[in-house]
């Protein structure tokens, strides 16, 4: 089966869009007392992001019916399917819970083991960014790319401190310490897919975590490139997706910021 990647693109931008204005009415009348803690207090998740993730589930099943899904609420599950569904239905839940921006709905479709279609919504701005096998890079129907900037030191540079990759990674908050020394500032935004996004459109000029899921960047990564950015493992390789380092730049400033995250 072949698929037109810039038809589904258009389907999935339009179930992106479906759970994430459930998620926008939903955040109107939340209540912490809803939230459910997976494990301690930094992994948290409640019926809002479960109920998204079933809308957008249901409704990509009706687009591929043979596919399969990795997503983080495991309301479905991948096995040996050509085509699979890499799916955050909200990113950025400690935002969300906290009424803070941003958070996005991230779903993407990899055919084999190549990204083919990426979209992110982030629901806090209504910014829709998508891209599919080929494309150029868009939000909201206009082309981004990602910034001209050449030298680390005029870089606005976002991290993520997940629980796991600061307890897990020796030296990691010294390394951010020194990414503030060497650029022109640091910035934890609590949503990598946003931190991503935020790179395709130029407002970041690059993104480094450890620990990542691949839901958390699948969708982001293949905008990155398409925008014209580059995204690695931090041995500069293609481990990205699943291989819990992650990180993306401009092609002028890899070299350095790969240096400086190894």
């Amino acid at each position: 089966m072949s698929l037109n990647y810039e038809e589904i693109c258009g389907y999935v931008r339009e179930i992106a869009l479906e759970a994430g204005e459930f998620i926008a009415r939903e955040r109107e009348v939340f209540s912490r007392s809803a939230v459910e803690y997976k494990e301690g207090s930094h992994n948290m998740v409640s019926y809002v992001e479960k109920g998204a993730e079933t809308i957008i589930v249901k409704a990509l099943r009706e687009l591929l019916p043979d596919s399969g899904f990795i997503a983080e609420e495991g309301s479905a599950s991948a096995t040996d399917e050509h085509y699979k569904w890499i799916i955050d239905p909200l990113d950025g839940t400690t935002n969300f819970i906290h009424g803070l921006p941003p958070y996005c709905v991230s779903i993407a479709l990899l055919e084999g083991n190549e990204l083919v279609v990426g979209v992110v919504y982030e629901i806090t701005l209504k910014e829709m960014y998508y891209a599919w096998k080929g494309s150029k890079a868009y939000m909201n129907g206009r082309e981004i790319r990602v910034s001209d900037v050449t030298q680390m030191n005029h870089a606005l540079i976002a991290v993520g401190f997940s629980y796991s990759a600061i307890t897990g990674s020796e030296g990691y908050l010294e390394r951010v310490i020194d990414y503030q020394r060497r650029s022109n500032g640091v910035r934890r935004l609590g949503s990598a897919t946003a931190d991503a996004v935020y790179v395709a459109c130029g407002r970041l000029d690059a993104f480094v975590q450890d620990g990542l899921a691949p839901w958390d960047i699948a969708a982001s990564a293949l905008i990155i490139r398409c925008a014209g950015g580059v995204v690695s493992d931090y041995c500069g390789g293609e481990d990205f997706l699943f291989g819990g380092e992650f990180l993306a730049t401009t092609p002028e400033l890899y070299d350095e910021f790969l240096s400086s995250v190894k």
